[in-house]
């Protein structure tokens, strides 16, 4: 593959992992605040984005 082709790969690998990345520090911090709303609508959306990647779970389930 040339490096053309693989550029737009590139860029939705990068962007996934910082939506990951935002998403598990905004779960970290509303664990800390016992926001419990906020909580569950991060690790919901975390599961649906893990649901598309195959191999270790985005989030630790309990």
């Amino acid at each position: 593959m040339s490096a053309p082709s693989r550029r737009p790969e590139i860029r939705r690998r990068r962007t996934r992992a910082e939506k990951i990345t935002k998403l598990r520090k905004g779960l970290a911090a509303a664990s800390s605040a016992s926001n419990d709303k906020d909580k569950d609508r991060l690790t919901a959306k975390l599961h649906r984005v893990g649901l598309v990647s195959p191999g270790n779970p985005l989030v630790k389930s309990a």
